[in-house]
């Protein structure tokens, strides 16, 4: 029961990301795709957590806190340079 589940789960993460992949190409604006971008991070975190439960190896874990900071990072950066003056297409 948790195989099936688990597979589910990948299959509904593959299709957020490719969602959110149009939204990262198509973003009307530079604010849209930083958006999305933050939402690949957060999706890809998402597959290490499942993967984690599919494998049972908990160091992927970290792997995903990383990724977790380094997203929240580059949000910061992006906010910083739109702040400071940067392309905008609004």
């Amino acid at each position: 029961m948790l195989d099936t589940v688990i597979v589910f789960v990948y299959i509904l993460l593959a299709l957020a990301l490719i969602l959110s992949f149009v939204r990262l190409a198509k973003g009307p604006s530079l604010p849209d795709r930083v958006v999305a971008l933050e939402l690949v991070a957060s999706i890809v975190m998402g597959m290490i957590a499942v993967y984690t439960v599919d494998t049972g190896v908990d160091k992927f874990i970290d792997v995903a806190v990383v990724m977790a900071l380094m997203a929240f990072l580059a949000a910061i950066g992006f906010a910083r340079y739109l702040e400071k003056g940067g392309e905008r297409d609004d």
